[in-house]
């Protein structure tokens, strides 16, 4: 059983879960259809059904039905207790298992790692998985080794009281020094493996600050004020500076093997005692590597 935590209510049922898994949005009507979507156990039989903030969103997904094979994946743990541990997550690593990853996931290596200290509230192909990040994306992710610890690190998420900070190198230069990109996300209509800016969207903030300046670049960080999938990478290509080295929304290549975007601060609340729990990673280093370069070029 795969579950979602809505943070942001208003969108239908089946475009809210097609928005936050890599599932279609076909298949997700024929999933309602069939009654096996709950919302708060109880079962959802219209994909129009608009889901509210707070409602959790269960349904048997393809994924649950594989073998989580524990596998030695190496992991850069930063942090560890008895309810959390914080990463540093490597490019090229696919959060959790889904259609063509069944294998090779931070899920496989983190059931390696800690066996059943992980969390499976939300099924055990997300063992431990609070937040994502994509595929090639980098950076900072804090897992749950405990159900407490998952719902209440759910609820700050869903509140929007964790602090997440990103670093990247965009296209071009942005004109403003700071700025707020405040535009709504969806799939998007031509592509499903991408994102878009559409009209019928949930709402997504994203706030940038230009740090460092180059001929034909800008290095540029970013706070995250929502949650959407891709959404730097969509909200950065739609007002013409993609990130580079992103194929999918049109990044130039600067060597990397996928977009430079770092997750780079985590600041959130520890589930046990409350503490604010702060933690920093710098870029990888190809990403550092692509920077002074830049730099060297003026």
């Amino acid at each position: 059983m795969t579950t979602v935590y809505c943070t942001e209510g208003g969108a239908r049922l089946d475009v809210f879960l097609t928005d936050e898994t890599d599932i279609s949005r076909s298949h997700i009507k024929k999933l309602i259809d069939g009654g096996s979507v709950l919302i708060g156990g109880v079962p959802a039989f219209k994909a129009g059904q608009i889901v509210k903030t707070g409602e959790i969103v269960s349904f048997e997904d393809e994924a649950e039905s594989v073998d989580i094979i524990p596998q030695d994946i190496p992991l850069d743990i930063l942090y560890e207790d008895d309810d959390i541990a914080v990463i540093n997550k490597q490019r090229g690593l696919v959060v959790h298992p889904g259609a063509g990853n069944k294998s090779g996931t931070l899920v496989n290596a983190l059931v390696y790692k800690f066996g059943s200290r992980l969390s499976d509230c939300y099924g055990k192909a997300r063992a431990g998985i609070v937040h994502r990040l994509d595929k090639d994306t980098t950076g900072l992710m804090v897992i749950a080794k405990t159900d407490f610890a998952h719902a209440s690190l759910g609820e700050q998420f869903a509140a929007h009281t964790v602090k997440k900070l990103y670093h990247a190198v965009l296209d071009g230069n942005l004109k403003s020094d700071s700025g707020t990109v405040d535009a709504p996300i969806g799939r998007d209509r031509k592509n499903r493996l991408k994102m878009a800016v559409v009209v019928d969207g949930r709402k997504a903030v994203t706030k940038y600050t230009v740090m460092e300046r180059f001929k034909n670049n800008c290095y540029v960080e970013f706070e995250l004020c929502t949650g959407r999938t891709h959404q730097i990478r969509v909200h950065s290509a739609y007002i013409h500076h993609p990130v580079s080295c992103d194929p999918l929304y049109g990044g130039s290549a600067l060597g990397a093997a996928g977009q430079l975007l770092h997750s780079t601060t985590l600041v959130f609340s520890h589930p046990r005692d409350g503490r604010t729990m702060e933690f920093s990673a710098s870029e990888p280093s190809d990403f550092l590597t692509i920077l002074e370069r830049l730099r060297v070029k003026g």
